[in-house]
């Protein structure tokens, strides 16, 4: 006798029951029946709130939620100068080593230090770029940086900072992820999965580039072991920001979203099955994907902003560059995304250093002030927190290699390097941190990347330490098993 034909739907639950024992049941659900009972006595109404609240989050995982304690800033934007930008030519004036160019370095100062491409008795390299102060807060900053002069009053100048790692990639991952192997979760999709998203029609992390490409590369923006719908989505320069964002010919938008409603159903009930948030994240995706064929072609018109604002930033209208990414990130974060981070890879300077500083600082130092002028007279800057920075800073010591083809370049120094930060709860107006007279090593308020990393959380909201995943079991954290708070940087 011929057997009647099982739909699609059917094949699903019953493969769904195979997986569900009573056994999984009392583990996943984590109470036991008691106290289910006396919940559903004591607070039936609260407990069915709760419950309803728990499915609302499983579906849309990108929902807002609330931090730890009331945050200082609400949203972030990055901009990450990979590739290392020199300190001693932009920020950290050094006149004890101006005194000694050319000099043997100080053997007491390299003792037991590890350098990327010269050895540790290189001949000592002060700057030919002219410093000045600037603002009431007499911060002293080279001539390649004449835009942050102007707002120089509105940051907070890290010249302590220190890292890890002391080679691009792992620098890179480390700045960003807190841990220099790849696969864990990075700055922003811890973020984002702390605090979700205030965006229903754009990601809540999204990630620009300009110059070249990272040395870390997706590893900067991934969500490693959190689920894949906290990772960063790259928008691309050109067309549309992601690839196939725009319908094939003869699909009309009620096709597609007759397709999609079928599609959420079947995903949505294996979902309420099995619970594996990466069906979540499916669900997301497709809808995400759905609401920015509207809103992301309206986002990247830069050409509806004023003639003033264009030219503030520099940017123009239909072309990639720094300024118009500058541009674009204020529009994400007016329009709900929680975590924009553009990275511009163009500073690994080994090679001919004051010129690619001042090359580098003529594309960025207008744009990335430009861009805290724009939040502060929008009304933003008070609760966006901005940071400048790359991941370690260059040596005291020139590089030059002729079979390289390199010369006046300076090589990888992860022992001290400078960040700038405002906005979201950073005292302004302030520079923190001292190296010692030849720029080498910090003397004063040294700042870990953990520390950084534990700082910025806690501006939004989180205890560092509270803010945890579960994987390969024990919690995991951004900052790991470190990290201490710098208040000087709080208002």
């Amino acid at each position: 006798m011929k057997q009647p034909r099982i739909n699609f739907r059917q094949e699903m639950e019953m493969e769904a029951k195979k997986l569900l024992t009573r056994r999984h049941f009392f583990r996943d659900c984590g109470v036991g029946l008691g106290s289910i009972a006396l919940a559903s006595l004591l607070n039936g109404d609260k407990l069915l709130a709760a419950t309803a609240a728990r499915a609302q989050a499983k579906a849309d995982p990108l929902l807002p939620k609330a931090p730890h304690f009331t945050p200082k800033a609400k949203r972030v934007i990055y901009l990450f100068m990979a590739g290392a930008p020199s300190q001693l030519d932009m920020f950290d004036y050094k006149p004890t080593l101006a005194k000694y160019d050319g000099h043997p370095v100080p053997a007491e100062l390299v003792k037991d230090q590890r350098y990327a491409f010269i050895p540790r008795d290189a001949a000592l390299f002060a700057t030919t770029l002219k410093f000045s102060k600037h603002g009431k807060c007499g911060a002293e900053l080279s001539e390649t940086l004449p835009h942050l002069g102007e707002i120089v009053d509105d940051i907070a100048i890290v010249k302590s900072m220190t890292t890890d790692a002391f080679n691009h990639a792992p620098a890179q991952i480390f700045m960003n992820t807190g841990a220099t192997q790849f696969g864990r979760p990075s700055m922003g999709s811890w973020v984002t999965y702390g605090l979700g998203s205030e965006s229903q029609s754009l990601p809540g992390f999204v990630v620009l580039s300009s110059a070249g490409g990272t040395s870390g590369g997706a590893s900067n923006w991934g969500c490693g072991f959190l689920p894949t719908v906290y990772q960063g989505v790259p928008f691309r320069r050109s067309g549309d920001p992601i690839l196939s964002l725009s319908n094939p010919n003869g699909v009309t938008k009620q096709m597609q979203r007759d397709s999609l409603d079928v599609l959420k159903e079947l995903n949505q009930h294996h979902l309420d099955v099995v619970g594996d948030p990466e069906i979540a994240t499916r669900i997301n995706a497709f809808e995400m994907a759905y609401r920015m064929q509207a809103s992301a072609p309206e986002l990247m018109d830069i050409s509806k902003e004023s003639k003033d604002t264009l030219e503030m930033y520099g940017a123009e209208p239909g072309k990639s560059s720094f300024a118009n990414n500058c541009l674009l990130a204020r529009r994400l974060v007016e329009r709900g995304v929680r975590f924009v981070q553009l990275y511009h890879e163009a500073w690994d300077h080994h090679s001919e250093v004051i010129n690619g500083v001042k090359n580098q600082c003529g594309v960025t130092d207008k744009p990335a002030a430009a861009l805290i002028k724009d939040l502060k007279q929008r009304g933003l800057l008070e609760d966006t927190l901005v940071v400048w920075g790359g991941e370690f800073g260059r040596t005291p010591m020139v590089e030059t290699n002729e079979a390289a083809g390199r010369k006046m370049g300076r090589d990888h120094h992860p022992q001290a390097f400078t960040m700038w930060m405002a906005g979201g709860g950073i005292k302004p107006g302030i520079t923190l941190g001292q190296t010692d007279d030849f720029g080498f090593h910090i003397v004063e308020d040294r700042v870990h990347v953990h520390d950084l990393h534990a700082t910025l959380l806690h501006l939004m909201g989180f205890d560092h330490t509270k803010l945890t995943y579960h994987f390969q079991g024990r919690d995991f954290r951004l900052t790991d098993v470190e990290g201490e708070l710098v208040p000087k940087l709080f208002t």
